[in-house]
């Protein structure tokens, strides 16, 4: 293979890429809620925690890769361990606690919006020969939309489970889920209609 050929095939996702293949991406879920607008987010990610839990249950059970992909404040010295205990030592501890990676979880740091702007999670997918994600976390109006668009020009399959992500606009949140379905041609569904299908070794 050449390695323009290469190039190719990881820009649809990776060479292998099966679209039954999943991951669940997570998505800014590892957070102090310190910043601005905080105020407003906290309560729609109570919403969806319950909701996350079980569906990063069901992707664990499948073996189903889960990838958290984390802002990183700006903290450049930084890395998940670091950022896990500083969310855990905040006020809104509950928030992270029934959600925080396990040892199997994968965790990509990200410094804007998009989960694969300068990040190596587009590799990542494409060495697991993943070729649909599952998108959760925050915020749905910001870095799930970016998200989602980035995935779809990567020829990924793209899922976002409504319940499953939080926002701060709740009118804005709606317009880019019809956004995502309409441009992006991702599924908008539920976490309890998301099923995954056990990965095979």
């Amino acid at each position: 293979m050449s390695d323009s050929t290469g190039r190719a095939a990881e820009g649809r996702g990776g060479r292998g890429a099966d679209p039954a293949r999943s991951a669940l991406i997570v998505i800014d879920m590892i957070n102090t809620y310190d910043h601005e607008d905080a105020e407003l987010l906290v309560p729609s990610v109570e919403g969806i925690v319950p909701v996350l839990t079980e569906l990063l249950g069901r992707a664990r059970e499948a073996d189903v890769p889960v990838i958290y992909v984390n802002d990183n404040f700006g903290l450049w010295r930084s890395h998940h361990g670091e950022l896990l205990d500083a969310a855990l030592s905040q006020p809104n501890a509950h928030l992270i606690e029934p959600i925080r990676p396990d040892d199997r979880s994968l965790f990509v740091m990200k410094a804007r919006h998009s989960v694969f702007f300068e990040t190596p999670l587009s590799y990542l997918l494409w060495s697991l020969g993943v070729g649909h994600v599952v998108l959760t976390g925050q915020v749905t109006e910001q870095c799930v939309l970016y998200s989602a668009l980035d995935a779809h020009i990567r020829h990924l399959e793209v899922t976002v489970p409504k319940d499953a992500v939080a926002s701060i606009h709740p009118h804005l949140a709606s317009a880019a889920l019809e956004m995502m379905e309409r441009n992006m041609g991702a599924r908008i569904t539920s976490a309890k209609e998301t099923e995954f299908e056990p990965h095979e070794p």
